[in-house]
């Protein structure tokens, strides 16, 4: 039994400084520091990933992540009792400064939804950020990701009589990601208080230290479970099944694209030996008895993918994409000699989109295919 355990941890950041001769040529002083960079860290997220989902209807996740954002900001003017203190509660419940667009609420509130923990307790995007190299997304941290495999079945007693190979394999992986961000220039905190002080008045909300544009969150169970089989009359068969999500909150248009993919895949294989082929075929005198390996062997797999765009505070979601790929592909494969290999195969591929933009396709293509060795 194989245990593999990843842990990673990603931070990168860019500066960029604007200076002024403050003492004619004696020195420099900063006027305006600038940063810029990424956050990426390994996550665990699969606590929502198996609710229902439909493209056109919005899940009871986003309902929930909805919800969040009156507690956040609640919970924001708590913790910011220097300046949010004294804010005001609007009528719709939120707090005066932490709208509901305000990325300080939207970023904890998503994060809590999709991860089904208490929006109370969920780490908040750090403002006291008393120089550039300090990390506002410390509270984040990096979380296990794994892949086991198992291979003992086939030494248990009686079962080593039926199977020269049991392999039972699992893995999942998650990243939670911010691709960009950038300090804010209209960023007050005159008292160090550690929280933002200064109100845009265009969106009444305050200005964070950092900018997010979007944050995203990739999960994949790569496989939920697959199974190796291989028994002592030489059939193999494996079966696998995949589950993967993919989150991407925009915080420019406040909308999430929701992506889910699932994937089985069945595989046959089976071995013969000395199966009789061309047996009454003559040349000359003398017939053609080939008594050699066939192979017969069977390939399935199931593919569904679907694309949902849901926007806050507008109760509507819609599809944007997807598909539904099956393909099957038989085939038979004779070893005629070491040199020649005859192969009869058939494979069909179709694509069933779900939006109505996009065009069925199947493909087919069969054959006879003759591998001729030319070396001695």
């Amino acid at each position: 039994m194989n245990i593999d355990v990843t842990l990673n941890k990603t931070f990168d950041k860019n500066y960029s400084e604007l200076f002024k001769d403050t003492t004619g040529n004696s020195g420099l002083a900063r006027l305006n520091p600038y940063a810029t960079g990424s956050f990426s860290i390994s996550y665990i997220s699969y606590q929502t990933m198996f609710t229902r989902f439909d493209p056109n209807v919005i899940s009871e996740t986003f309902k929930q992540f909805e919800a969040n954002r009156a507690i956040l900001s609640n919970r924001l003017k708590g913790e910011n009792k220097d300046y949010a203190g004294s804010n005001p509660v609007g009528p719709d419940g939120y707090v005066q400064g932490y709208g509901r667009y305000a990325q300080d609420v939207l970023i904890p509130a998503f994060l809590a939804a999709y991860t089904n923990k208490d929006p109370m307790s969920v780490s908040l995007i750090k403002n006291s950020n008393s120089k550039l190299t300090s990390n506002p997304f410390s509270g984040l941290l990096p979380k296990p990701n794994w892949t086991i495999t198992y291979t003992g079945l086939s030494r248990l007693p009686g079962l080593e009589k039926v199977f020269t190979n049991f392999t039972i394999r699992h893995g999942y992986s998650s990243r939670l990601s911010m691709n960009s961000f950038n300090t804010a220039l209209l960023f007050q905190d005159p008292f160090h208080a550690g929280y933002p002080y200064f109100i845009d008045p265009t969106t009444g909300n305050y200005i964070p230290f950092f900018l997010i544009p979007n944050i995203t969150i990739s999960e994949a169970f790569k496989p939920l479970i697959a199974v190796e089989m291989t028994f002592v009359n030489q059939l193999t068969t494996n079966f696998d099944y995949q589950k993967s999500r993919d989150l991407s909150l925009s915080l420019v248009d406040y909308q999430l694209a929701e992506n889910r993919s699932k994937q089985y895949t069945l595989g046959v294989n089976w071995r013969k030996k000395n199966v009789p082929f061309l047996r009454n075929i003559k040349i000359g005198k003398k017939g053609i008895k080939l008594d050699n390996d066939v192979t017969f062997r069977l390939d399935y797999s199931l593919r569904d993918d679907a694309t949902s765009n849901s926007k806050l505070d507008q109760n509507t979601a819609f599809g944007t994409g997807g598909q539904k790929v099956v393909r099957i592909a038989p085939s038979i494969d004779y070893v005629v000699n070491k040199r020649v290999n005859i192969k009869f195969y058939y494979e069909q591929n179709k694509i069933e989109p779900k939006i109505a933009t996009t065009a069925p396709v199947t493909n087919t293509r069969a054959g006879i295919q003759i591998r001729i060795s030319l070396t001695p």
